[in-house]
């Protein structure tokens, strides 16, 4: 895309706050938010044949493969560039790979920024069992939550050093209040 979208992928691993923290940016500052779950979940509701045929995939506890994923977010991304070209776009918890990563950049557009919300497994987890107490998501419990930051270790690390290489990534620590983590969010992002 000539003058193509900002867009700034939003990584870090479960319970490190980055959907707090796109929701504040998007208060804030009128940022476009994304995240591939959401869009999925659109689609599926929409009832159109691509959202049927996904609502068996996942009924099935499948994966949505990547094309789709990516083809989503790639509509979503030029509609909200179209509507307002100067907004930067969060994907929220996009790339979760190296591979992701380069088909998006290849498919539609190189992130502009990537906002990594660097924090602790031990707090992580701390977090999120104590979003369990009133969330009801079936995965915030410790034996999935162990396997799911080693997930992002194996899987997400990678993306964070290839951003580093390219003078993309934006660390930012995620201890601390809300409010002092987005300030430094903020302040990484030159806000």
């Amino acid at each position: 895309m000539a003058n193509g979208p900002k867009i700034c992928f939003v990584i870090g691993g479960p319970g490190s706050g980055k959907g707090t923290q796109c929701e504040l940016l998007v208060a804030k500052y009128g940022m476009a938010h994304f995240s591939s779950g959401d869009l999925l979940r659109e689609e599926v509701a929409s009832g159109s044949a691509r959202g049927k045929s996904l609502q068996e995939i996942m009924k099935n506890g499948q994966l949505v493969d990547m094309d789709t994923v990516i083809q989503l977010l790639q509509e979503a991304v030029v509609k909200s560039h179209a509507e307002n070209p100067d907004k930067i776009i969060l994907l929220d918890g996009f790339p979760r790979d190296i591979v992701q990563a380069k088909k998006f950049e290849e498919a539609v557009c190189p992130a502009t920024y990537v906002l990594s919300f660097d924090c602790p497994n031990e707090t992580m987890t701390e977090r999120l069992l104590s979003r369990a107490k009133t969330s009801g998501r079936a995965d915030d419990n410790i034996d999935t939550i162990k396997k799911r930051l080693k997930t992002f270790e194996d899987a997400t690390v990678p993306v964070l050093d290839y951003y580093r290489d390219s003078g993309r990534l934006i660390s930012v620590s995620a201890l601390g209040s809300k409010e002092e983590i987005f300030a430094n969010a903020c302040k990484g992002l030159c806000m």
